[in-house]
């Protein structure tokens, strides 16, 4: 309210709007009331809030204005600021910003009963000991106002981390989600003879073109069974997120193109920049590294030798 009397004073005077407020809101303050009130020294906590509350929100359009309370909570611990959950909720509410809701899922693969089709090695089970011990693919769509972008993309279980992907007009299993199994595998750090690899019954993902790739990388392909979602439900859940998180909040896309452009960004975020619940709100870039820090540790050195 007082600062409604600041917006407004010059237009119709502090005593009259402090006459029409109290008529209408019980226990409102006086004239006499609000000019004391303008005089008072701030509290501690009005100053923090003034210094914190442009903070939340530079720091929530910085990351695609989707963190909730305890992403927010987590980053601003990050960022070295004392603060507690329920306080950052309070401090989103005075910046006016919030978190986003994850959409439901679209179906875009079909499974064509031809095919053959690789046995189920991971059993729902999307958890790894390292990396490049499995990886999960998916596709999903964009429509835009020249076509659908198909986008495909492939996950390291370990660290969550994207490790590859590709945005194309096309559907076809030798365009787009061999380019991201390529890319994958071009960027691995590492040899790939205990990955597996696990996909939907998606035909573009059952494709001879497509597993024989798997093979020749050294990998095991899987699927999961039939109809069922849950067999690859991480994949999944990163499309679910890529659509909440930015296609949807930036959207309409008029091109392939700028889809393209705005998804080499995004991956950037989500590996680099994103903090993951699943991760003890750590980016999959720090999983990674703290990974193969502790590989090269002596501790691990001295481990590894065994005993003589």
């Amino acid at each position: 309210m007082i600062r409604f009397i600041d917006e407004h004073r010059d237009q119709f005077g502090v005593e009259f709007l402090c006459r029409v407020l109290r008529d209408t809101v019980p226990g409102f303050l006086t004239s006499r009331g609000y000019r004391a009130a303008k005089t008072r020294v701030p509290s501690a906590r009005q100053l923090r809030d003034e210094l914190l509350v442009p903070e939340v929100r530079l720091l929530h359009e910085e990351n695609y204005g989707v963190y909730g309370v305890r992403k927010m909570h987590a980053l601003l611990r990050r960022q070295g600021w004392d603060v507690g959950r329920d306080q950052t909720a309070r401090l989103m509410g005075l910046a006016g910003v919030r978190g986003v809701a994850r959409s439901k899922k679209v179906f875009t693969t079909k499974s064509d009963p031809t095919i053959p089709q690789p046995q189920d090695l991971v059993k729902r089970d999307f958890t790894a000991l390292a990396p490049r011990r499995l990886w999960v693919a998916d596709i999903t769509y964009v429509a835009t106002w020249a076509g659908f972008a198909y986008v495909a993309f492939v996950i390291d279980v370990f660290s969550r981390m994207i490790v590859g992907w590709n945005v194309a007009s096309t559907l076809k299993a030798d365009v787009r989600p061999l380019q991201a199994l390529n890319m994958a595998a071009f960027n691995a750090a590492g040899p790939l003879d205990e990955l597996v690899h696990h996909a939907d019954h998606g035909s573009n993902y059952l494709s001879v073109v497509y597993t024989d790739r798997i093979v020749e990388i050294g990998a095991k392909p899987s699927t999961g069974t039939v109809g069922d979602s849950y067999d690859n439900a991480l994949a999944e859940a990163v499309n679910g997120l890529y659509k909440t998180e930015l296609i949807r909040r930036r959207g309409p896309w008029r091109t392939v193109e700028q889809v393209e452009l705005a998804t080499l960004e995004y991956v950037w975020w989500w590996n680099n920049s994103r903090l993951h619940g699943e991760l003890g709100y750590r980016t999959p870039a720090e999983i990674e590294a703290a990974y193969y820090a502790d590989q090269e540790s002596p501790q691990s050195a001295t481990a590894g030798q065994g005993t003589p």
